[in-house]
């Protein structure tokens, strides 16, 4: 018989919320009476592109580091990720004082590669095609004596990333609805810890590229489904299969997955740009996606979008939002 899945409470999130102060920045929460009144809502943008390392990734990373035995900590850290959660346990370890190891692959985006080394992490590649990264990232972690924290996954992270509608709760006071974008479902498991512990009637509704529509199939499912690996801009989501731990706490908090087209994503970062003045990543703007695109029905009159990253680089932001009657 299985072992049960460790659980994530509010009290978690709280004690998270804790070890995060004055580590993580509290991320702005910004409003647009332009976007008001296209969706006919009160929109309120939780900004964790302003968050250090450039998304809310941080905060699951640092908690879970931070609560490693210390002779453990003081042999250090590894983690897999192509982007995000590879920056974040990097700086996570370099605030703690300690070393971190990141198994990235051998094509991921070169500013990725070196933003992760910048915060004093040593790079370890990988060919994404032929290798299994979980698999890679278990031996080198057990080969050197390190700590693996992964990218989602794991009771602490979930906790961490629960910190993010926290404080967007906080804030703003009860909201009808919370739409949060799903990878591996970490932020929106730690986020529906939080929301619905606060405001037991609130609906949390997470939003996938339609490419990578796992977590959708498998809660109309009622079990884990995986499906081809998504071919989407919205790369933060390009995952294949929910969390083991991360999809029960979804099936039993989260009401409903909507999902938006890489067109209506590209719609949004240029809205988000254009009239919130932000740079959102792809995977970052798909909760705005869906309000923008009407995939959430009626809105209700209060609602919380959590805006999870804008790591993106230059060249590719102009390149994905460009009008094609621009030249």
């Amino acid at each position: 018989m299985a072992a049960a899945a460790p659980t994530v409470t509010f009290a978690d999130v709280r004690q998270a919320a804790a070890r995060l102060e004055g580590i993580a920045h509290r991320t702005p929460v910004l409003t647009s009476r332009t976007l008001n009144s296209l969706v006919g809502a009160k929109v309120f943008i939780k900004a964790e592109n302003f968050q250090r390392i450039g998304a809310f990734k941080f905060r699951g990373a640092y908690n879970a580091a931070a609560q490693l035995p210390p002779d453990q900590l003081a042999k250090g850290i590894a983690a897999y990720s192509s982007g995000n959660h590879a920056q974040a346990v990097a700086l996570a370890a370099r605030e703690l004082g300690t070393t971190a190891v990141i198994l990235m692959p051998e094509d991921a985006p070169r500013s990725k590669r070196e933003a992760t080394a910048g915060y004093g992490a040593e790079v370890v590649t990988y060919d994404r095609y032929t290798q299994d990264r979980t698999a890679l990232g278990h031996a080198l972690a057990e080969d050197r004596g390190l700590a693996l924290i992964p990218p989602y996954d794991h009771p602490h992270v979930i906790a961490g990333q629960g910190t993010a509608a926290l404080e967007l709760l906080e804030e703003t006071g009860p909201l009808d609805a919370l739409l949060v974008p799903v990878g591996g479902g970490g932020l929106i498991a730690g986020s529906a810890t939080a929301a619905t512990a606060l405001h037991p009637g609130i609906r949390v509704i997470g939003v996938e590229p339609e490419a990578g529509d796992d977590t959708k199939r498998s809660l109309e499912a009622g079990t884990r489904v995986t499906v081809p690996v998504p071919r989407t801009i919205a790369d933060g989501q390009a995952l294949d299969t929910p969390g083991a731990l991360t999809f029960p706490l979804n099936q039993r908090l989260v009401e409903a997955i909507a999902l938006v087209s890489d067109a209506e994503i590209v719609t949004a970062m240029r809205f988000a740009f254009e009239r919130l003045k932000i740079v959102l990543e792809p995977s970052g703007a798909t909760p705005l996606a869906a309000l923008l695109a009407g995939r959430i029905g009626d809105p209700p009159r209060r609602i919380g979008v959590i805006a999870s990253g804008g790591n993106i680089d230059v060249d590719r932001f102009a390149a994905l939002t460009a009008r094609p009657d621009r030249g």
